[in-house]
């Protein structure tokens, strides 16, 4: 069984340390930044075999020739984010697979986010790790690629398993909660989530891990099929890309 360690970083970044206890393989999602994981691999008297990179943002590439020097690790990355993202072993592509000591994990491609944006689904322990393409109750803005591209990227994840773990790397949960209610206010699931997350961030806790099926019940842009969300924009019946394009728009001016 996989261990994780979820490390908070910088004003709201999630840096996810991964240990294969029986072969004490141990990879890192994302590390914005050094020190922290360092810190983390001398505590667990772990060392550092891979850095998985889901895009080349700096927030979640930060660390990599820091931890690559320190730890002689390998870094694992998009094919068509080699040319932007430092230190790079190996590239993948959609559905390639790679061993983690036991486990096995499966690349998707997500663009949309960004135009090289991947994620990483460990398919036998149902763990996601999907950087900026989905958030708790909320996906990522559109800096590089469409809202269609985007859609479709989504889709992919929803037809993961409903059980699956979803680790993204923004604690953007609460501020995502509020705009999802302000598009379907009756929605039961997403009321009593939405003061799960309150309570969790008063008493200073992470609200990630999510799951699948949590997403699906609250997250607005996994449920434009909502009557509710499509008459709260006045787009009852119109074509599901179309309605989530304007769920993207009124979200980056909310």
């Amino acid at each position: 069984m996989l261990e994780i360690i979820q490390i908070p970083v910088l004003n709201d970044n999630y840096i996810y340390i991964i240990h294969e206890p029986s072969s004490k393989k141990t990879a890192v999602v994302d590390p914005a930044v050094a020190s922290p994981v360092l810190d983390v691999l001398k505590q667990k008297k772990w060392s550092l075999d891979y850095i998985l990179n889901t895009h080349h943002h700096h927030d979640h590439i930060g660390a990599n020739l820091e931890l690559k020097k320190v730890t002689h690790c390998q870094i694992i990355a998009a094919d068509a984010d080699q040319h932007r993202i430092p230190g790079i072993d190996k590239t993948v592509k959609q559905n390639d697979e790679f061993m983690l000591g036991n486990e096995v994990f499966k690349v998707i491609e997500t663009p949309g986010h960004t135009l090289g944006h991947i994620i990483f689904f460990f398919y036998k322990s149902d763990l996601l790790f999907c950087g900026d393409t989905l958030f708790s109750m909320g996906c990522g803005r559109l800096f590089e690629g469409s809202a269609e591209q985007m859609w479709h990227s989504l889709q992919k994840i929803k037809a993961l398993p409903k059980q699956t773990k979803i680790f993204c790397t923004h604690e953007y949960t609460q501020d995502n909660g509020a705009f999802a209610l302000s598009l379907e206010p009756k929605n039961q699931n997403l009321q009593l989530r939405v003061q799960q997350v309150k309570q969790l961030r008063a008493q200073n806790q992470p609200t990630i891990p999510s799951t699948l099926e949590q997403e699906i019940k609250t997250n607005p842009f996994l449920r434009e099929n909502s009557i509710e969300i499509q008459q709260s924009i006045n787009m009852q019946g119109q074509p599901t890309i179309k309605i989530f394009k304007t769920i993207r728009e009124l979200k980056d001016s909310f």
